[in-house]
């Protein structure tokens, strides 16, 4: 009877967890997920359109009383599959030439062995990368919470990544708050030559930012909404960018 009983109440939760993805106006595709509760926890899986999607069906997920964690398994589809080997050199040479990690040594994983990529007597931080089927893992610490998210930026930034696993500890713990996060969104427009920071506002309020601005192109507004979306610890993205009229849509 009590088993019985558990079945059900684990079958309403996933039903009232599934009816709460449905209510995100962005969510339209998630069917091609799967959604179950495993011990208390809502388990989801399967490959989302972007990173954007993963994080709002994450929320979604995690928003129910009943749910004690959410395990993610999602990936994001990438616009061409690349080798984990061409990912990884690629990565390599981004953090290599990112100015802002000049003072961090590096090191990644090859075919289950750590490589040195980079040593220095007196290095910040150390980061260590890890590409397994599209999916970057970073392992180490870095100097601080910027360094920590501009990692992810760059990872995301390499095509043919799957996910990216911050796993990166900061050297000197700071504590966390919005401006934080408005510093390194940011940064990561300021980085991306697609996007002219100059003409775009970011604020953040409890972990929503909201970016506001003119842009000449859609291509321009919806690269800087992905920026904003790759920053670890932002939870949801308002793009109210407005685009010249006249102009036509384009991508990167």
């Amino acid at each position: 009877m009590f088993e019985a009983s558990a079945a059900m109440n684990t079958e309403r939760i996933l039903i009232e967890v599934r009816s709460a993805i449905r209510g995100e106006p962005r969510l339209r595709r998630w069917r091609d997920v799967r959604v179950a509760i495993e011990a208390g926890a809502v388990v989801v899986e399967g490959e989302v359109d972007s990173v954007a999607v993963k994080k709002l069906l994450l929320a979604r997920a995690a928003a129910h009383p009943a749910v004690t964690g959410v395990v993610d398994r999602l990936r994001v589809a990438p616009a061409h599959r690349t080798g984990d080997g061409e990912i990884r050199d690629r990565l390599r040479d981004a953090l290599l030439a990112e100015p802002a990690l000049g003072e961090v040594a590096l090191r990644e994983v090859v075919k289950g062995t750590v490589v040195p990529v980079r040593e220095l007597q007196s290095a910040r931080g150390d980061v260590c990368a890890r590409v397994e089927d599209g999916v970057v893992t970073f392992d180490g610490c870095a100097p601080s919470l910027a360094h920590q998210r501009l990692a992810g930026v760059l990872a995301w930034w390499v095509p043919g990544v799957r996910d990216v696993i911050n796993g990166l500890d900061v050297t000197a713990p700071e504590t966390d708050t919005d401006g934080e996060i408005t510093d390194a969104v940011r940064m990561a427009l300021e980085k991306d030559p697609f996007v002219d920071p100059s003409q775009v506002r970011v604020t953040t309020h409890d972990a929503v930012v909201t970016l506001e601005g003119l842009v000449p192109k859609e291509a321009e507004r919806e690269m800087a909404e992905l920026d904003a979306w790759y920053v670890l610890g932002v939870e949801r993205v308002e793009n109210r960018i407005a685009v010249h009229p006249g102009e036509a849509t384009g991508t990167r």
